[in-house]
């Protein structure tokens, strides 16, 4: 197992991926997350919102309006509408660390087509902040094998979530969440009393980039380092169907 396989067992990825789903589930029924707004404009949602409720047709036409280069992959266990990236988005690429001739046979690098829409306009965000490559561990986990071939999952095995660990300048500058995000667990992550310590300038920078992308509601969960051992290395960012709330920490 090379150095991305490593990182993404590491603690045992179906106890984390469990664990996850209860505790997101928990603290959306608790009120922690970002519910919507009383009297909100139904009829323009948030983009997460927006994405989440589109079938395969019209997600995929939405790509090729935008020109985002993807590939449909014809068939993913637990996956809506998969697809895979096949070049930069806003200039930016999104890959895991695999060698590039293994990328385009990797599951890890599958994305519903959902996500990819979401991708899009973190790429536009992350332009902003001179960013032309995020390394990811995965996007795509499949399923168990006794996975029902015709039930769309949710989060990684649903290809609905990427784990982003480093965000790299297009001068070779690299942030790496890992070593430069500052957080701690339990800490807010973003408003009022948020802050990383030390507040260094690559600290302060990630922070900028996850919580811009909460507040324009992107994705439904942004999970930190702030929020468990289990992301100390990397940002989960995860578009999810049929859910009105959202959730940063």
């Amino acid at each position: 197992m090379g150095h991305v396989g490593r990182q993404f067992f590491i603690g045992g990825a179906l106890a984390i991926a469990a664990a996850l789903a209860i505790s997101v589930a928990s603290h959306a029924r608790a009120g922690m997350g970002f519910p919507v707004a009383a009297g909100a404009d139904t009829t323009r949602p948030e983009p997460a919102r927006r994405y989440a409720i589109l079938d395969r047709s019209a997600c995929e036409a939405q790509l090729t309006q935008r020109a985002v280069p993807f590939v449909r992959v014809e068939e993913a266990r637990g996956v809506l509408a998969p697809v895979r990236l096949t070049g930069p988005i806003h200039g930016v690429s999104f890959h895991t660390g695999l060698a590039p001739a293994k990328r385009a046979s990797s599951p890890w690098e599958i994305l519903d087509c959902r996500l990819a829409l979401a991708l899009d306009d973190f790429a536009l965000e992350l332009s902003k902040h001179d960013i032309v490559d995020v390394l990811h561990f995965c996007m795509y986990r499949p399923p168990a094998e006794t996975w029902p071939v015709d039930r769309i999952a949710s989060r990684h095995p649903g290809a609905l979530a990427i784990d982003a660990a480093t965000f790299t300048k297009r001068d070779g500058t690299k942030l790496d969440v890992q070593r430069d995000f500052h957080g701690h667990i339990g800490a807010v992550t973003c408003g009022s009393g948020a802050g990383p310590s030390p507040a260094t300038d690559e600290a302060l920078e990630l922070r900028q980039i996850v919580c811009d992308a909460a507040e324009a509601k992107l994705f439904n969960v942004a999970l930190t380092p702030d929020y468990n051992w289990a992301h100390r290395n990397h940002f989960h960012l995860e578009v999810a169907a049929g859910v009105k709330w959202f959730m940063v920490h």
